[in-house]
């Protein structure tokens, strides 16, 4: 069932176990409020925990993916709720831009049109993937107002492209296209405008092809690599572990391919 909010659309696309989540702010660009931060965070919550959806495509409304944070709404809520008493780090709670504590637990793809810049960068390394239109925007453009990235920017960010260009790119604040953004490892596919949204489903609808719990073995493996392993070691065994269980589905896998399947590097049709 779908849900709608003022500031976030939820769309469980039909025949396919795909959530689609919308910043809907068009008139703001996107910019997220603490309402808006809100409704995503319960959203990627729902779609976390709903058995029935696979994975996620998370967008921007009206042409734009997130311009930020909405600086003219905290700075009228600052008056009231001071920056500084944010809620602090606590596992998985709420962040300012909302779901950005999260390691959210299924694939999420990006579908970035127009600007994803300071906070909307960030929220556009939230997803595993992102499809970028031709005419997209990254940056920290945050940098020009003295405002930190404090929801995982400088986490993620040196993760995705390494910290040489994730130095680049905070330190200088600079705009970052998609081509250049292609080439760093920030964007994963370019398409051409106005069509992120279907290329990103598109894409989802792929991954649905191959073995599901294979897939977010593996993806947990990559992030636990990436964020919480102590040691090589460490990082070597939590892959191990976590793979071996589902080593049930590898003997149905090799099963299909003794019997014919994808022989010749045939890869569509397995």
């Amino acid at each position: 069932m779908d849900s709608v909010s003022q500031t976030v659309v939820v769309k469980k696309l039909e025949g396919h176990p795909i959530t689609i989540i919308t910043i809907n702010r068009p008139d703001a660009r996107n910019a997220v409020d603490r309402k808006t931060a809100q409704c995503l965070y319960d959203a990627f919550i729902a779609f976390e925990n709903d058995a029935n959806q696979k994975i996620c495509v998370f967008a921007g409304a009206g042409g734009t993916f997130c311009a930020g944070a909405d600086l003219k709404a905290f700075a009228r809520e600052a008056e009231n709720e001071p920056w500084n008493e944010l809620p602090a780090v606590q596992g998985r709670n709420l962040a300012p831009m909302g779901p950005l504590r999260l390691q959210v637990k299924k694939p999420v793809i990006a579908a970035v049109s127009g600007y994803a810049v300071a906070g909307g960068l960030e929220l556009s390394l939230l997803a595993d993937l992102r499809v970028v239109e031709r005419d997209a925007v990254f940056g920290v453009f945050c940098r020009r107002w003295g405002v930190p990235l404090i929801d995982g920017g400088t986490v993620r960010l040196q993760a995705v492209v390494g910290y040489g260009r994730a130095m680049d790119m905070i330190l200088t604040g600079r705009p970052v296209n998609a081509d250049e953004a292609l080439a760093m490892g920030l964007a994963n596919r370019v398409v051409e405008k106005g069509t992120a949204t279907e290329a990103a489903i598109a894409l989802a609808r792929d991954l649905l092809k191959f073995p599901y719990a294979c897939m977010l073995a593996d993806r947990a493996s990559v992030a636990y690599s990436a964020f919480s392993a102590s040691s090589f070691e460490d990082a070597m065994a939590n892959e191990f572990n976590g793979g071996a269980p589902v080593l049930r589905e590898a003997s149905k896998g090799a099963a299909r391919f003794s019997a014919g399947a994808g022989r010749h590097g045939d890869y569509g049709k397995l």
